[in-house]
């Protein structure tokens, strides 16, 4: 309280500003911060403000503890390092110091307290940051809410599980901590965000990919009750984009200990004392895990049951999804490995999805990829409407053009190609007044879900709320905007039989 109030009066009066900048400065439970200008003059950037302590030595592997306060003002003029990753040449360099979040706001007083939005980088849980060009909150934070972005960590720093790390931690679990990370910096705003002119009562999480996943996973623990109100999710569900289960503490565990073994440590002490590179060099599999604490089950079952946070949805997928991840397959491939995930129900999928030549195998794997990922984020929308609150649905199938020089051809509506649209950020590729149209309808919509719970406002296409009962429930997300059927309901029927078949939902 002491803290928002300090905040209040700061950014309320105007009267204490960086000398330099004449930006407000902002008083955080930790200290003061300065910010700069963005592009927008209206709008200002407050970035790399750490949101946690350096997870280093004794901390690698565990919960984020408090940051450290200090004195004076500190700039807030530039982003931190990335977490830990394989980066190219010239990009922002990584460490496991990173838990650094950035803040965009037009707000000219505390008292305005605009709705928040806070996004979850995609990147496998293995790359990314909150400080990459196309995040650049600025345009969302032009249309009247506040941005936050922040960095988690990822593979091995994050999701690394070891029966030594569950015994030493007061919950008896280990290896969600890129998860933790994401909390923490939920606290976080939860604390600071009246600073900048932010409504700690109204938050939003949006996320893709990844992104998605966690936030999908953040409604199912319930350790971030209170956190957020409202959820967007862009290609990814607790599932990930198809049918799967999360890992168990033990399975991850036994990974941990093989991952300890290849590098030669004994044991956890001197497990923290092997240099970040070489942990890097570790092959195992990254992402959430079932820990029986953040996730106390499997989030699967968490849905199934309607135990999952009570919050408004808004989430889709898009048409060519599979051109991001997939490679050429041959009939006899595609044959046997159909044949192998599907047993009894492989005879109806390979009517769906036929593969009488290679052509063909490569074409229906791609449909199979769209329509499961369609599926998982139907599968979504219709737990979250079960248990009473509005669902929005969009299917987005807009080619963005292709960018100059770019290699490959272009790969259609493709996974991430929203995301752009969404931040009104087109990078290098020439945008024509169709896709400037589509960013600026997309943005508005997503705004105003953050703000009021429906994303529909004057001037934009209809988007109806999620029906599982009528056909028009999905807004198509195209060269044109309208509500419209998405993919093929009788092949997401075919998954939707497949997923109860197989038990996950009981």
């Amino acid at each position: 309280m002491r803290t928002a109030c300090a905040a209040m009066l700061v950014l309320s009066a105007a009267t204490l500003t960086h000398a330099a900048t004449d930006i407000p400065v902002v008083h955080l439970d930790s200290g003061i911060v300065s910010g700069v200008s963005g592009a927008n003059s209206d709008v200002r950037v407050y970035k790399g403000i750490p949101y946690a302590a350096p997870p280093l030595a004794l901390l690698r592997w565990r919960a984020p503890q408090s940051a450290a306060h200090w004195d004076g003002i500190r700039k807030a003029e530039a982003f931190g390092p990335v977490c830990m990753q394989n980066t190219a040449p010239g990009a922002q360099p990584a460490s496991e110091d990173c838990l650094y979040l950035n803040v965009w706001t037009a707000a000219k007083s505390a008292n305005e307290r605009r709705p928040v939005m806070v996004w979850i980088y995609g990147g496998a849980f293995t790359g990314g940051s909150g400080s990459l060009p196309g995040y650049d909150g600025e345009a969302l934070a032009a249309k009247g809410v506040v941005v936050v972005t922040f960095n988690y960590r990822l593979g091995a720093f994050g999701f690394f599980a070891h029966p030594e790390l569950t015994k030493e931690s007061d919950r008896r679990a280990s290896g969600n901590y890129g998860l933790m990370d994401q909390v923490a910096a939920l606290q976080w705003v939860q604390k600071n965000i009246a600073g900048f002119g932010g409504d700690p009562k109204k938050v939003t999480i949006f996320g893709e990919s990844a992104g998605s996943i966690s936030v999908a996973d953040l409604l199912a623990s319930p350790h971030t009750k209170g956190l957020f109100i409202r959820a967007i999710g862009e290609s990814g569900a607790w599932m990930g984009l198809g049918i799967s289960s999360m890992r168990t503490l033990a399975d991850a565990e036994q990974a941990g200990v093989k991952m300890a073994e290849d590098l030669g440590a004994k044991s956890l002490a001197e497990l923290r004392l092997v240099p970040a590179d070489a942990i890097m060099k570790a092959r195992g599999r990254s992402g959430p895990i079932v820990d029986g604490w953040l996730l106390p089950e499997d989030p699967d079952k968490i849905y199934a049951q309607g135990k999952q946070h009570a919050v408004s949805v808004l989430v889709g997928s898009n048409k060519d999804e599979g051109t991001f991840f997939l490679q050429p397959t041959t009939a006899e491939r595609f044959v046997s490995q159909s044949r192998q995930r599907f047993g009894g129900f492989a005879d109806s999928f390979l009517k769906l999805y036929p593969a009488a030549t290679d052509e063909e195998a490569t074409a229906s794997q791609l449909a199979v990829f769209r329509d499961e990922a369609a599926w998982a984020m139907r599968e979504w929308a219709q737990a979250q409407s079960k248990i009473g609150k509005k669902a929005y649905l969009y299917y987005f199938t807009h080619e963005p053009p292709a960018a100059p020089g770019g290699k490959g051809g272009r790969r259609g509506a493709t996974h991430t190609a929203e995301i752009p649209y969404v931040f009104q950020v087109p990078g290098n590729r020439p945008w024509t007044d169709v896709d400037r149209q589509l960013s600026e309808t997309m943005s508005s919509y997503w705004v105003n879900f953050a703000t009021t719970g429906d994303p529909n406002g004057r001037n934009l296409p209809s988007w109806p709320a999620f029906d599982a009962k009528k056909n028009s429930d999905t807004v198509v997300l195209g060269d044109k905007v309208e509500a419209g059927p998405g993919p093929d309901p009788g092949r997401l029927k075919f998954f939707q039989d497949y997923y109860e078949k197989r038990g996950t939902a009981q």
